[in-house]
């Protein structure tokens, strides 16, 4: 088995950029009821505008070459070829940073935290969890498995010839940051966590007797986002293939089912998507699962990764990230659009580090990029 690492370039050919404009440009938009906001899903009028906008004013080629000033590099691990992005800093004494992002995304979510990580003394790799992005396609059944994507982590940073790291994860990349300890507990200095949930999306609702303040505004959020905001979920988690064929033939299927969350998982809950977060680096992510047709692949790593979790909480008897049991020091930033609670997460005060913000929400190295590096440099500074 090769243990190369070979230097990627994104370079997407012109055929397929020319196909996407064209299928944009002929979009068959639906009737719809009267009345534009988001109750029912994203808006036609704000849809088609930013579809006109992705087509005609996006500039895909100059993203591209601003994304291949990056160092980027692919290895196959266990048959998966897995993308990455590595950027060392100068300082001697630097810190190898592993980070994993989340869905629906890709390791471009952390393009604005790079340089400052860089420039506080961390070596950062982050990786394309297997089905998402360029860590596409996916060659067989079960890199959903969240300990298995853990384990190729591992080995990753062994051909980096990193013995010692930092890890940071969020969303499902704070489930497989959780893991690493498990998977590799000599090698881990420390784990920080963003994009936490306090308990099983599917799961019983939050007790919120004796929660008060911000903990029962977050519990109540919870509880309201499992009645009205997880149908997305229900499908990729029941029915991946399905829905996948709208994702792969239609851009703007593509785009309407990641732009929602821009606009639910942002915070404070804004207008449009674009009050919060930049639309390019938004687009970017859509464009990047369009073209790698990440939009199935993710929905099956989705699908996989909730029956291992379900059958972990079986057997737990509760969905609690705690109970996990990293061997190393845990730091959590939550962000104000975050419903984790620390009672519920932490029932025996084991964390060693938490940080609450009054800004920024499920995307913060988007939102809120200088909080979150300095968060984690404040963690790791330990």
């Amino acid at each position: 088995m090769t243990q190369e690492i070979r230097p990627f370039s994104i370079a997407i050919p012109q055929a397929d950029l020319d196909d996407l404009i064209d299928r944009v440009a002929r979009a068959r938009w639906p009737h719809h009821p009267a009345g534009g906001d988001w109750s029912r899903g994203v808006p036609v009028d704000y849809l088609k505008q930013l579809a006109e906008y992705w087509a005609g004013e996006f500039d895909w080629r100059a993203r591209e070459a601003q994304l291949n000033e990056i160092p980027q590099f692919v290895t196959t691990i266990d048959g998966q070829d897995i993308h990455f992005l590595h950027v060392k800093s100068q300082r001697p004494d630097a810190v190898p940073l592993l980070m994993t992002h989340g869905w629906p995304s890709s390791p471009f979510e952390f393009t604005k935290v790079i340089q400052p990580l860089v420039e506080a003394g961390f070596d950062v790799v982050a990786p394309a969890l297997p089905g998402y992005g360029f860590s596409t396609p996916v060659n067989e059944p079960g890199w959903g498995n969240l300990f298995r994507v853990a384990g190729a982590w591992a080995e990753l940073m062994r051909r980096l010839d990193y013995s010692r790291y930092a890890v940071h994860g969020t969303d499902a990349g704070s489930g497989v940051s959780l893991l690493m300890p498990v998977v590799a507990a000599e090698h881990v200095i420390g784990v920080h966590l963003s994009g936490t949930s306090p308990a099983l999306p599917f799961g019983p609702p939050i007790d919120t007797d004796g929660l008060t303040g911000e903990d029962l505004r977050r519990a109540e959020h919870f509880n309201q986002t499992q009645q009205d905001g997880i149908g997305y979920l229900h499908i990729q988690a029941t029915r991946p293939q399905t829905v996948g064929y709208g994702l792969t033939d239609s851009p703007i299927a593509q785009l309407a089912w990641i732009v929602e969350k821009f606009k639910e998982w942002t915070f404070p809950a804004s207008k449009l998507p674009q009050d919060k977060v930049d639309i390019d680096q938004v687009l970017t992510n859509v464009t990047i699962a369009w073209f790698t047709q990440s939009g199935l692949s993710s929905a099956h790593a989705v699908y996989e990764g909730m029956q291992v979790y379900r059958q972990m909480a079986a057997q737990q008897g509760d969905g609690d990230q705690a109970a996990w049991g990293p061997s190393a020091p845990v730091g959590y930033a939550v962000f104000a659009g975050d419903d984790t609670i620390r009672s519920l997460v932490d029932p025996a005060g084991q964390i060693a580090h938490w940080s609450e913000f009054d800004a920024g929400g499920h995307f913060p190295a988007m939102e809120v990029p200088d909080l979150l590096a300095a968060d984690i440099s404040t963690f790791f500074d330990r």
